[in-house]
């Protein structure tokens, strides 16, 4: 028994170092070196979401160039405008009534149409997966942040505006895919799925991205 253990520890002590190594390995081809305004885009496209009507998002996109062999590091801002729908004003109107002091129970709540828009900051890991010429794929994740508005008739100035006008954090995962036009220019289209405080919308885009040096 006492070999035994004497031989797992061994066995231990020279797989630690083995881990060790291949970690840096990975961590090695990380470098901010290629890091540089490389494209610009605009897109735009239909978003969805469980609690809003459909709504059209807007978007500028940064891509910063590679911080590893085929990942390359992107910047967003996107905004979008849409309201609540019928289901979403339903659960609203019905926490109020909770608040509402009725005692003949005949008093209707009507918050009317309510509106919400969405600023977006967004920092993206795309992996690049070339399919042949003038053609890649990708498909990436990231981080967001999230200034929202509320607005309405029946709300503005009132604690339903306020729960509404928040800063929030989110999570987002993408698939997309750029058509080369010319040297420089490229078409993309790109799928979006972003998830934040009370709100998970998906996207899906179409835009022209410009190529910083591609023409010469």
């Amino acid at each position: 028994m006492g070999g035994r253990a004497v031989g797992l520890v061994m066995l231990l002590l020279t797989a630690v170092p083995a881990a060790r190594l291949s970690a840096q390995g990975v961590l090695n081809k990380f470098s901010y070196d290629n890091l540089r305004l490389s494209g610009v885009q605009v897109d735009a496209g239909p978003l969805g979401s469980s609690d809003l009507t459909g709504a059209v998002v807007g978007g500028l996109r940064i891509d910063y160039g590679m911080i590893a062999p085929r990942v390359r590091v992107l910047l967003g801002l996107s905004y979008f405008q849409s309201e609540f729908d019928g289901e979403a004003r339903a659960r609203f109107e019905q926490r109020i009534r909770q608040f509402v002091i009725d005692p003949a129970a005949d008093d209707t709540i009507r918050v009317g149409r309510i509106f919400l828009s969405d600023l977006t900051a967004d920092l993206d890991l795309q992996y690049a997966i070339p399919q042949g010429r003038g053609i890649m794929t990708y498909v990436g994740a990231g981080v967001s942040v999230h200034l929202r508005n509320g607005s309405g008739a029946a709300i503005n100035g009132t604690f339903v505006e306020d729960a509404l006008d928040e800063v929030s954090a989110g999570f987002n995962a993408t698939i997309g895919a750029e058509f080369a036009l010319s040297r420089a220019w490229r078409f993309t289209l790109d799928g979006r799925v972003m998830v934040s405080s009370g709100l998970a919308t998906v996207s899906l885009r179409s835009g022209i991205m410009y190529r910083l040096g591609a023409a010469r």
